[in-house]
């Protein structure tokens, strides 16, 4: 009883403790926050322009510390937004704060949301689970190549659900396996990094792999000076070889670096279903999983033939929802758990990036550029240097709703160059058990050591980056 009461009360202490620090943590980020902006502004800034630049530090601090969750930071930014500039003292200034609000009905949250019903679609339904024993099956006796389609499976899920979830399922499958081999085989190390590698760099292949993606589309898609916007197929064709070449590239540093069994014994390799997840249930003629490839074929290929059919990427998203639920494959239970912390945090990102626009804060900050002559070059390797340092401490999203506005603010590039390269860098962002949840999954299982992650951490935040910059320049002109 003794003890009880003592882990009880450290339990209370380190709480009390916790609070403490992210309530100093706010504090501080607010008075430096004020501080900056008193700095910053000059007699030219508009009161809505000195609430702007305080709303972006004052977020930038937030996102950095997170005294706060990210997506907080997002819900305070709306509010802050309607609140200050809603004000009638603002009515000379002639903003629409609705559109502020609006971000929430924005067509990349409805892309996203689409993505996040696929996702739930195919856990419940076991498609997710098909693939990796049909993986398992066909590459068993092959050690190397068994990871390499264990790598590519999981990122090519990742191209559709979220990359948490996809490293949760793998893991749940191959543990027993990693358990056999024992904490310092090599190969069980190589299943621990590669599969939460290719899980984030996966996301790189669609807008709805990766929140950042979906940011990256929308501010794009907002510029005048787009006169064709991007859809579901053009960031394909931009995202899916870099995705495969890095997870290709990170297998074969695998292969090297540690080494691999002549052959495995995948006898405890098996996928079975867990006692709390719902059995397939049938449904007239048709069962829950072929309803679930007419569900996902229809959705992908309407996404990725948006350029010959009418139909919004937007309006798409609702064939998932509409069909998945009405089929019962989605309980409203189901609705609830669904990831709504992230739309939060990208309508966030959405209304800031809005904000600075609408206010001309950002025509104060092309002027104070006007004088910086910077190589293009350089410009390129210094945002997607940048992007990588700051997603490996930061969450990527917050990361890119930094970012991919001040990368706009260079005009004498192509509008969509930096926005691109910002999306698919953040991917890359592998070096500490913190910087992707994949990543902390892996970390999770007590299995490998904070600093195997430096492997994947410095290879590919050298690489990706150079690889992804090289690559969206070589496009850029072709397919935008």
């Amino acid at each position: 009883m003794a003890d009880s009461r003592r882990a009880s009360s450290a339990k209370y202490q380190s709480q009390i403790v916790e609070s403490q620090t992210r309530l100093i943590q706010f504090m501080g980020t607010l008075l430096l926050a004020l501080f900056l902006t008193y700095l910053i502004r000059d007699d030219s800034f508009t009161i809505p322009q000195v609430y702007v630049l305080f709303l972006l530090l004052f977020s930038i601090g937030l996102w950095v510390t997170e005294a706060i969750p990210p997506f907080a930071v997002g819900i305070l930014i709306i509010g802050f937004l309607v609140f200050f500039l809603g004000q009638p003292s603002m009515e000379e200034y002639q903003i629409d704060v609705g559109k502020f609000v609006d971000t929430w009905a924005d067509s990349v949250i409805w892309l996203l949301l689409g993505g996040f019903f696929l996702a739930e679609g195919m856990k419940k339904t076991g498609l997710d689970r098909q693939m990796f024993q049909l993986v398992s099956k066909r590459f068993g006796h092959h050690p190397a190549y068994l990871l390499l389609a264990f790598m590519m499976t999981t990122a090519v899920i990742s191209m559709v659900m979220s990359n948490t979830a996809t490293t949760a399922m793998m893991f749940a499958a191959l543990l027993p396996l990693i358990h056999s081999l024992g904490k310092d085989n090599g190969y069980a190390k190589s299943l621990l990094l590669g599969i939460p590698a290719a899980a984030s760099l996966g996301g790189m292949g669609t807008i709805i792999g990766s929140p950042p993606n979906a940011i990256a589309v929308d501010m794009i898609n907002r510029l005048p000076r787009m006169v064709e916007k991007i859809d579901f197929l053009d960031w394909m064709i931009i995202g899916v070889p870099v995705a495969i070449v890095l997870v290709l590239f990170f297998w074969w540093i695998l292969k090297r670096t540690y080494p691999f069994p002549a052959s495995i014994d995948l006898s405890s390799l098996e996928v079975t279903q867990a006692e709390n997840e719902p059995t397939l249930a049938y449904i007239g003629n048709w069962d829950e999983q072929r309803i679930m490839w007419i569900v996902l074929a229809a959705t992908v290929g309407l996404w990725m033939t948006g350029g010959i059919h009418p139909i919004p990427m937007a309006a798409v998203s609702g064939i998932p929802i509409i069909a998945l639920t009405m089929t019962n494959i989605i309980t409203s239970d189901d609705v609830r758990s669904l990831p709504w912390d992230t739309l939060m945090l990208v309508a966030g990102g959405l209304s800031l990036g809005l904000a600075i626009q609408e206010t001309g804060l950002m025509n104060y900050f092309l002027s104070l550029l006007n004088d910086i002559h910077l190589p293009s070059i350089l410009l390129i390797a210094a945002f997607a240097l940048i992007t990588v340092l700051s997603s490996n401490f930061m969450s990527n999203t917050a990361a890119a709703a930094i970012l991919i506005p001040a990368a706009i603010l260079w005009e004498g590039l192509s509008p969509s160059l930096l926005p691109l390269i910002i999306g698919l860098c953040s991917s890359c962002a592998l070096f500490l058990p913190v910087s992707t949840p994949p990543n902390a999954i892996a970390y999770s299982t007590g299995l490998i050591e904070q600093q195997d992650f430096r492997l994947g951490g410095i290879t590919l935040g050298i690489v990706g980056p150079v690889l992804i910059s090289l690559w969206v320049m070589l496009l850029v002109g072709f397919v935008l």
